[in-house]
């Protein structure tokens, strides 16, 4: 199979990661009024799709001559189980994740989601393999840490001043503020959740018997694909926004709506694959699951800056949350450079 040999080789898929993972959801954007329910069933096919051609290239070359097939015929079944219940955790969390970008938007929902996700994964993720230099490492997640508070901030003070501007024009401002405070809801919800799958992944992977990224992906993909037809069925009967869809509903989108959706689905896979890839470089590369993944979550930067200068969902905002934005892109950035340093500055 294809691994990094190099820290630069490493560094360049965990950035790969975090663009995929920080714009598949632009294709939902895309999708119009296509709702997030019936989005997801296309999504979740591309997850599969992905995955499997990227076990019979990627995991099938390279120069040790350890193929796909042989790593998922020698794993174990408590490996393949941690990995399928990786996929399964995820998909929960990805699913509450849209719904909250169809509540809140992108500017709001994966600063705050993904952010907290990142904490949550980092920590456990070191737990489990401690590689690069924790000082920098954790550093790095404090600084992101005030960047999520900051995010929460400025969301709620728009949606607090967009209320009373309608509440001036006559119209009534509380929808408006219990979807400020659903969508940040189902966003820390999604938090947690995120932050919980990557671990999982790891402990899939560890052991003699233990399963290799394309493996993994593999599995994971799996657990994404079959899950999603438990879960959807929830989230379209109970929905957080709009009335209940039925599943021949799925068969009125457009073909332009289920290629945005297979699409996002590949786009996020191959920003996952590549960080599962990252994470299993050899140890003296010095990049670790934690350093991975937390530099895949710069992911909500990338999709922050997407919701703000592309989709324009704070237009109109007033100086002061334009202050907490800036603030905010501010300290993601340099919350994400001291974890990216952190496996150059190893202690011996």
């Amino acid at each position: 199979m294809v691994l990094p040999d190099t820290y630069a080789a490493a560094l360049l898929l965990t950035i790969l990661s975090m663009l995929c993972w920080g714009s598949w959801a632009n294709t939902y954007k895309l999708a119009g009024k296509w709702r997030f329910e019936l989005y997801y069933f296309d999504y979740a096919l591309g997850v599969l799709v992905a995955a499997v051609v990227a076990a019979f290239t990627f995991g099938t070359l390279g120069y040790d001559g350890f193929l796909f097939v042989d790593d998922l015929m020698r794993a174990g079944k408590r490996n393949m189980a941690y990995g399928f219940a990786g996929g399964v955790v995820f998909n929960l969390a990805n699913m509450l994740l849209v719904a909250a970008i169809a509540v809140a938007g992108l500017a709001v929902a994966f600063p705050v989601g993904i952010g907290l996700a990142l904490v949550i994964g980092v920590i456990w993720n070191y737990a489990i393999n401690p590689q690069a230099n924790p000082k920098l490492l954790f550093a790095g997640v404090a600084v992101v840490v005030a960047a999520i508070v900051v995010d929460a901030l400025a969301y709620r003070t728009h949606a607090l001043e967009r209320a009373h501007e309608q509440a001036r024009a006559g119209a009534k401002g509380s929808a408006v503020s219990r979807a400020s405070w659903k969508g940040i809801a189902l966003s820390l919800a999604s938090g947690v959740l995120m932050g919980s799958f990557y671990p999982l992944v790891e402990l899939g992977k560890q052991g003699d018997w233990g399963l290799g990224p394309y493996a993994i992906a593999f599995v994971f993909a799996l657990g994404v694909f079959g899950s999603t037809f438990v879960f959807n069925l929830f989230f379209m009967n109970v929905p957080v926004e709009g009335e209940p869809v039925e599943i021949l509903d799925y068969f009125k989108g457009s073909r332009k709506q289920h290629l945005l959706g297979l699409t996002g689905g590949i786009v996020w896979a191959v920003g996952t694959i590549s960080n599962f890839v990252a994470a299993s470089a050899p140890r003296e590369v010095q990049v670790g699951p934690a350093v991975s993944y937390a530099m895949g979550q710069g992911a909500t930067l990338i999709s922050a800056l997407w919701g703000l200068l592309v989709w324009k969902e704070f237009r109109g905002a007033t100086r002061r949350v334009k202050v907490l934005l800036g603030l905010m892109l501010v300290l993601f950035g340099i919350g994400l450079t001291l974890v990216a340093i952190a496996p150059l500055r190893v202690q011996p």
